[in-house]
This record gives structure tokens, sequence and C-alpha cells, in this order.
């Protein structure tokens, strides 16, 4: 970290940004609040001693101010929040003193760093979680419309749920009241938006796993036994640079590792 004069953080909300730099040569500190006008912070940071290296956390902002500080000549570093150091004591939090302290640990190289996806794979990633956002909704709507027969009588014993002959038994119970009807056909007509909209998407990415850049990855993980071309895909997307992990490391990242917490509350 040497080669840099100006150590910048960042913290970036919605709707503003908080800037903290530190010049190494004077050690003068400027701070700076702006809105969220991404151009206006990438100029601040131009205006500081050369070279400049800035860093900000990860999150739901995404990655759009690291591609606009590359574009202009400064360093950015995307920090894992997981990852940060923070003393225990530290109880209180503002915007001012998180860009400080990003500030601070730029300087002391104590930031680990994300690996920022390109927009191809970030893009791929919306279209991944978009798939599995629109299962989650199905599998609420189906609960919702199952404990709703559930309340009036009705359980369906005759195979598995959701299967051609399930719906016809679904449909063969709407019967009773306005209300009850009316709210039949609320919750049944959300199953079935549901699953168009889950349906459409994953039509999308097996189109995408077929004939990307993905593709490659996607045929070697279907060698393995249980993964289609779904499956392959999200992994692909998701784990992009598979060096950055060992065995040991990868189960972890995709949640199939339990945590300490988890085992103890299993107890």
């Amino acid at each position: 970290m040497t080669q840099y004069r100006s150590f910048i953080g960042l913290d970036v909300r919605a709707r503003t940004i908080v800037g903290s730099a530190l010049d190494v040569d004077t050690g003068e500190v400027t701070r700076h609040r702006f809105g969220y006008d991404l151009a206006e912070v990438v100029a601040w940071t131009r205006l500081l001693p050369g070279p400049q290296i800035a860093t900000y956390e990860a999150g739901p902002t995404g990655f759009g101010l690291y591609r606009l500080l590359l574009a202009a000549g400064t360093e950015c570093v995307v920090a894992a929040p997981s990852k940060l150091q923070r003393p225990s004591g530290d109880r209180v939090k503002t915007d001012a003193r998180d860009a400080f302290h990003l500030m601070r640990l730029m300087h002391l190289d104590e930031i680990t760093a994300v690996k920022v996806p390109s927009v191809e794979e970030e893009t791929a990633r919306d279209l991944v979680r978009s798939r599995e956002d629109t299962r989650q909704d199905l599998m609420s709507a189906r609960h919702r419309l199952s404990k709703l027969l559930l309340r009036h009588g009705f359980v369906y014993d005759d195979g598995a749920a959701w299967t051609q002959k399930h719906d016809l038994w679904l449909r063969s119970h709407r019967t009773g009241d306005l209300a009850f009807t009316t709210a039949f056909d609320a919750n049944y007509e959300a199953v079935i938006q549901a699953l168009a909209r889950r349906d459409r998407l994953g039509e999308a990415i097996t189109a995408m796993a077929a004939d990307s850049s993905f593709t490659p990855m996607v045929n070697r993980l279907g060698c393995l036994r249980g993964i289609s071309a779904l499956t392959g895909f999200a992994l692909a997307v998701e784990i992009t640079d598979w060096q950055r992990f060992t065995g040991n490391t990868i189960g972890a990242f995709l949640g199939l590792v339990p945590s300490e917490l988890c085992v103890i509350n299993s107890l």
C-alpha cells in the first residue's frame, strides 16, 4: 500500500455516500458527504492527491461505483463486510465513522476484498436469483392455498401434490359462499402466476446455460450426479472463480456447512 498517497473510505447508502480520505504525506483527513451521485463521488476522489485507492463495503448498491472509479483511474477494493475488523467496545455506528474506519483499514492493508463480477456475471446472477425468489413465492402461494382448504376440512390424500390430478381436486373444491370462493380464486391465481413465472425464468436460464460463456463450466458440472442445467448454471455464475476456494471452504460459501451457533441450537 506504500505506492498510494490517498486512502479513501466510502460509506455507501441507498441515498447518501460519505467519504473519508487520508493524505499520508501530510496526515490530513478530508471528509465529504454526497447525495447518491456517483459521478460527484468520482470527481471528488480525482481531486485528491494521487495515486489514490478507495474502498467500500459490498452490499445492495452493487458494483457500479467500483467500475466508475476504475474507469476514472482510481484504484478500488470492494470490502467483504463479514471480514471487517472492529474493536469490540466500539458500539457507536454512524456513516462518517464507518467511512473513517474503512479508510483506516485500507491504509493498514487490512481489507479483505470480494471478487467483483463482470457485468455479464452480475446480470446472470440477477436472473438466477430472480428464479429462486419466484420459487420461494410459489412455495408460499401453494402453502397458503393448501392451508385455506385445510381450514375448511379439505385434505388431499390421493398421491403426490401439485400434479394435474391434484389440480383437478383443487378446482373441484371451489365451492361455498362468495367469501370462500373469492379467497380461493385469489390464492389459486397466485399459484398459477408464480408457476408460470418460475417456468419462464427457468427456460431463460436453460437457454443461457446452453449458449453462453458459462456453458463449458455448466457442461462440466453436469457430469456430476444430480446437477441439472439449472443447478450447474447457478453454481457457475455464483462462484465464477473456482480457484479462490478449496474443498474445505467451498461448502461454507454455498451454505452447506452449519455454523457453530446452528450446531449448538440443535443440541
